[in-house]
């Protein structure tokens, strides 16, 4: 997956289709950081953790059980995590029978710290453990610390129905893959997560469809890569059981897109390398496939690539950007750009700009190199490039990228867009906020409407990463 942050967090709460099962009265509080997928297997906890008896709540000082979900790629994650672990250790002194929990990337890399060392927590679980939970939790009520960060080639939880945690009812994550097989130099997760391993796709869209008839009308795809996304198909294009319908991720995206045409389909994250046309032709077919593709490139210059062990070059990227743009005219790109990487020269950071200026990407997640234990960048090359330059490098990514996102947002005034009511406004109760098919956040008036609905709004302005209008008739 690319090496995007949600710098938020998301508290454990059932919304009504995941009405809590009886339970022992125990409560559960979730708190997750880092990348979607980190939020979408909160969701597998939450629903593994209610079958045993737990309910979720938002309120951390009414749970029995804190369980935190983390994330390896950048140290930053890291560090919040552990600021969050000492002030809950704090708090068991006045609660001792408070369970604290590790679960995720950090979960599997850093179990050792956790639990001896520094003596943070009382359980620790890896991403393909969590079926284990109930065991771990009764392990740690009988006084003993509990561990399992054992990475498995088999599981999805494809049977599990998660339960959704996002207060808004209207948008969720579906997991496709688990796992990933890409090797970047500068990623932990593949380490920390696993080999690539596909769901079934039956299950798949049974999962979309019942959020469609529960009133969801967004789902995103998610996957580390989901473009290698495949079933009964082997990595040489191989069927492997005749008595099994084949997918790939084109195939896939057009049996979710089918459930309804108002069920607004995304996904995330593309890979360059396995970026193929069959998938932007069914993305050019079907209006409920949104027009916005999430296509991290790192970096514009190949040698830069090549460290980085991306599998594609600065012409093979610039080619299937040349791809959206012929199949799917108008369609939004954003991506991932890391500054300061291993031996980058000044003439190769050139190359990024020069590449973010061909490109002109509608949004990006900016970060400088943070060398990440483990992997092969630590192992194989020297971080010889000093803070200072990285962080100046990074600045002018930002300033550029800034630029091209304030033209792109300022072009959308005038014209009318359909978007999807997600929620109320962070900054006004009176106003609603959603995105268009392009992925652009939009702000209007609520004028009566509600939220899930779909609606046609007028652009009058806008800033660098929000665009504000009115809702129109059609």
């Amino acid at each position: 997956m690319s090496s995007q942050i949600i710098d938020e967090t998301i508290q454990g709460q059932a919304t009504l289709m995941d009405a809590p099962l009886e339970n022992s009265g125990k409560r559960l509080y979730l708190e997750s950081y880092g990348c979607a997928m980190n939020f979408a297997d909160s969701e597998v906890v939450a629903s593994i953790l209610q079958g045993a008896g737990y309910s979720t709540t938002i309120n951390e000082a009414e749970a029995d059980v804190i369980m935190i979900n983390t994330c390896s790629i950048r140290d930053r994650a890291e560090q919040s995590v552990r600021t969050r672990l000492r002030a809950f250790k704090t708090r068991k002194k006045s609660q001792p029978d408070l369970i604290i929990g590790v679960l995720g990337c950090m979960a599997e890399r850093l179990k050792k710290e956790f639990l001896e060392e520094e003596k943070l927590v009382d359980l620790v679980a890896g991403p393909d453990s969590y079926r284990d939970l109930p065991n771990l939790i009764e392990q740690v009520e009988g006084g003993q610390k509990a561990v399992n960060v054992l990475l498995s080639r088999d599981e999805t939880y494809a049977d599990i129905s998660p339960v959704r945690l996002a207060k808004d009812g209207v948008s969720a994550f579906v997991s496709i893959t688990r796992g990933c097989d890409n090797m970047c130099s500068f990623c932990v997760v593949p380490f920390t997560r696993g080999r690539e391993r596909s769901r079934n796709p039956l299950s798949i869209v049974a999962e979309s469809r019942e959020l469609f008839e529960n009133g969801y009308r967004e789902v995103t795809l998610l996957g580390q890569n989901v473009n290698s996304y495949r079933w009964n198909i082997s990595k040489k294009g191989e069927i492997q059981d005749e008595s099994i319908p084949t997918t790939n991720f084109g195939k896939l995206l057009e049996m979710v897109a089918k459930i309804s045409p108002d069920l607004r389909i995304r996904y995330s994250t593309s890979h360059p390398k396995d970026m193929t046309d069959d998938v932007l032709h069914t993305m050019a077919k079907y209006k409920n496939i949104c027009d916005y593709i999430h296509l991290p490139v790192q970096s514009g210059n190949s040698e830069i690539l090549k460290k980085m062990n991306r599998g594609y070059s600065r012409e093979w990227y610039l080619d299937r950007i040349n791809a959206i743009q012929t199949i799917l005219p108008g369609a939004t790109i954003s991506t991932d750009i890391i500054t300061g990487f291993c031996g980058e020269t000044e003439e190769q950071h050139q190359e990024t700009l020069s590449l973010i200026e061909n490109v002109k990407f509608s949004f990006a997640f900016m970060y400088f190199y943070s060398e990440r234990p483990k992997t092969l960048a630590e192992r194989k090359y020297q971080d010889d490039v000093s803070l200072e330059i990285k962080k100046r490098r990074l600045a002018e990514v930002i300033k550029l990228q800034h630029k091209h996102q304030l033209e792109y947002n300022t072009k959308a005034i005038g014209r009318v867009y359909e978007v999807l009511i997600e929620r109320v406004s962070k900054k006004s109760d009176e106003m609603f906020s959603g995105r268009n098919t392009y992925n652009s956040t939009i702000v209007f008036p609520r004028e009566g409407y509600n939220i899930g609905e779909y609606v046609n709004v007028l652009v009058e302005e806008c800033t660098t990463l929000t665009l504000k209008g009115r809702i129109v008739k059609a």
